[in-house]
This record gives C-alpha cells, sequence and structure tokens, in this order.
C-alpha cells in the first residue's frame, strides 16, 4: 500500500473517532471502540512514516491529501 495512502487514512480515523470518544466518555461509557481506532489509525500513520523517513511532518500534511486525491481521483 503507498505510504501517502497509508499517511491520509490514518489521520482520517484518528480525526474522525475523535466524535465519539468524546461521545462515550460524556455519557460514561468507555471509550473502547473509539481508541481501537486511533490506535489503529496511529499505526498507520506511524508505518507510513517508517517507511519514508523524513517526508512527513505537519507542514506537509496538506501536500499528502492533494496526492492522495489527485492519485485515487
Amino acid at each position: 500500500m503507498d505510504a501517502d495512502l497509508l499517511f491520509v487514512l490514518g489521520i482520517v480515523i484518528g480525526v474522525f473517532s475523535i466524535p465519539s470518544m468524546t461521545s462515550a466518555l460524556l455519557d460514561g461509557r468507555p471509550p473502547r471502540m473509539p481508541a481501537v481506532l486511533i490506535l489503529i489509525g496511529a499505526l498507520m500513520i506511524g508505518y507510513a512514516v517508517q517507511k519514508k523517513p523524513g517526508t512527513y511532518g505537519i507542514d506537509s500534511i496538506p501536500d499528502a491529501f492533494s496526492r492522495v486525491i489527485a492519485r485515487y481521483l
């Protein structure tokens, strides 16, 4: 799998799990599934960074999104 795609999917999964994590904490439920999704997203980002060291950082996130969108659309 492409490192850019893994990086972008990891960010998207992590961001989408934040509302469910907040909802679970506010309702007093244990946030099991959101925690698993955050872990999966972090592992995807970590693998992409390990596969291409020095490529990804905070300033390169928009570039990675644009490369993935351009490649797959």
